[in-house]
C-alpha cells in the first residue's frame, strides 16, 4: 500500500459536482493499494498515519500527530499512484489492485481511522490547502 499524506487546513471532494466530503485541519490521504496488499498491511499503514508526527509542538518542531492536534483525515482511494510511466509516456496500471481487492482494504485503512472519504471508484475533484506545505509517501 501506498500513501501521499498532505497535511492541510481543510480538502474536500466532490462527485458529479456534489460534495461528498469535507473536513478542516488535519490529513488529506491518497491511498493507493498494490496487488498482493493483505489487511494486515491496511492495518500497519492506519496505524502508521494515525501516529505519523507532521504537525508543530510549541517549539514549532513536526512532533505531533493528527490525533494530537484534533485533526480530521480525509482518505481518498488512488490506484494511480501505482502507475508506472519508465517504459512510454502512457502509464502502465498492471501493479494496482484489482477494485474488488482494493476497495476492502481502503475501507478498512478508512474505517480504522474513522476517516472522511471519497467514493471507491468514482471520477472525484479533489480540492486540498496543503498546510506548509508538508507532504510525505509512506508505504506499507
Amino acid at each position: 500500500m501506498r500513501a501521499v499524506v498532505q497535511r492541510v487546513s481543510g480538502a474536500a471532494v466532490e462527485v458529479d459536482g456534489e460534495e461528498v466530503a469535507r473536513i478542516g485541519p488535519g490529513l488529506l490521504v491518497l491511498l493507493g493499494v498494490r496487488t498482493g496488499d493483505t489487511p494486515g498491511q491496511a492495518d500497519r499503514l492506519a496505524g502508521k498515519l494515525e501516529r505519523l508526527r507532521v504537525f508543530e509542538d510549541a517549539g514549532g518542531k513536526l512532533n505531533l500527530s493528527v490525533r494530537d492536534v484534533g485533526g480530521e483525515v480525509l482518505v481518498v482511494s488512488q490506484f494511480t499512484l501505482y502507475g508506472d510511466a519508465s517504459k512510454g509516456n502512457r502509464p502502465s496500471f498492471i501493479d494496482a489492485a484489482p477494485p474488488d481487492q482494493a476497495q476492502p482494504l481502503y475501507e478498512r485503512v478508512r474505517g480504522a481511522l474513522g476517516a472522511e472519504g471519497g467514493v471507491f471508484g468514482a471520477r472525484m475533484r479533489v480540492s486540498l490547502v496543503n498546510d506548509g506545505p508538508v507532504t510525505l509517501v509512506v508505504e506499507a
